[in-house]
């Protein structure tokens, strides 16, 4: 297994440096939780593996305890460990505000129908005291090693389950709490840095304005399908603040590249928006064809494009995709692809990244 080239080891970095930490593709790890499909601990193995294999230098992974209930921490750490990984050569995310409880139901409760094959359930504990749990639990998990990244996971999420505005205002205090938690954890040095993870972009924005973040995690809102103005402007402010930007979800949940589901729902061409999606992604795909852009490619150019972007978040349950997506990441469609694009409104003309 090869070891870590990186310039700078993990634990001699500081937090102002994890953009230049960070290499370019993070790894996603909800398949080794068992998201959708139950995955057999040699595949999972062979998932990480294939990181090492085809990563340069330190690998970056992006995990949460909401994974399967923790399992994806437990298969993450056993793989690395049977790998003989050194903790300098990873850098781990987890992503915290789920713990792990027995099974007390025929099913896990939290997420119905997604997780598959699982031996205890989760409970969300967002709170000062609750983040401080779900990292000591993780930590446990993940034993020898160790998040360096922490983050709330998806705290939009959390406000939006509000059934009132005292309600709101009660959960939003809870996010304080356990981002007053983890500033802590950093102050101690006990992480490297923190950051937020959101598909609502403008919570992601509200905390960096309530807290010094070290990164944020971009979903579903900078692609190449949707790109406002208010988003790239926030963007820049973040590069402005030397605070790194990581993008994920850029497929929209497999959608651009020909899946049936875009951003958790499902495309059934039913509706007028539905026509819409399917004919601007008819287009998109006729472009890339002509001039020999894979889909998948184009998404993941697009989403890094923006100065400050250090990443993309990438996922996969089969070992065999991880060098794709490790190759996803440095590829560079031509200017003509993204001018015809520009030309004929399927991106912004005024967009000046591309």
């Amino acid at each position: 297994m090869p070891e870590s080239t990186a310039s700078q080891p993990i634990e001699d970095a500081d937090a102002a440096s994890i953009g230049n930490l960070l290499p370019p593709i993070v790894f996603g790890t909800s398949a080794l939780g068992n998201l959708y499909q139950a995955v057999d601990r040699d595949t999972k193995r062979s998932i990480v593996s294939e990181w090492f294999e085809n990563g340069d230098g330190v690998v970056a992974a992006d995990s949460a305890g909401k994974y399967g209930a923790g399992l994806a921490l437990e298969c993450m750490a056993d793989a690395l460990r049977s790998l003989q990984i050194t903790p300098d050569q990873i850098l781990i995310s987890n992503k915290l505000g789920w713990r792990r409880v027995p099974l007390r139901t025929p099913e896990p409760t939290f997420e119905p129908g997604a997780w598959v094959g699982l031996e205890h359930d989760a409970v969300q504990d967002i709170s000062y005291d609750g983040i401080l749990r779900c990292w000591e639990q993780g930590c446990e998990l993940m034993a020898p090693y160790r998040p360096q990244l922490v983050s709330v996971h998806d705290p939009d999420e959390y406000l939006a389950a509000a059934s009132s505005n005292d309600d709101r205002k009660r959960r939003w205090d809870d996010i304080l709490g356990a981002y007053q938690a983890l500033s802590e954890l950093r102050d101690r040095g006990e992480v490297l840095a923190i950051g937020v993870g959101s598909k609502d972009w403008q919570v992601s924005q509200a905390l960096t304005r309530a807290f010094p973040l070290d990164w944020v995690m971009l979903a579903t809102s900078l692609t190449v399908r949707t790109h406002p103005q208010p988003l790239l402007d926030f963007v820049e402010t973040l590069r402005r603040q030397s605070i790194s930007v990581i993008n994920s979800a850029v497929f929209h949940a497999g959608f651009l590249t020909g899946g049936d589901h875009y951003d958790y729902r499902k495309v059934t061409g039913e509706t007028a928006e539905d026509r819409e999606l399917l004919e601007w992604r008819r287009q998109f795909q006729s472009h890339c064809e002509q001039f020999n852009v894979r889909p998948a490619e184009a998404c993941v150019a697009f989403g890094m494009s923006p100065p400050g972007v250090v990443a993309t978040a990438l996922n996969s349950s089969r070992p065999s995709r991880i060098a794709q997506n490790v190759q996803l990441v440095s590829a560079h469609p031509p200017a003509e692809f993204w001018a015809s694009m520009k030309q004929d409104g399927l991106i912004d003309a005024s967009y000046p990244f591309v």
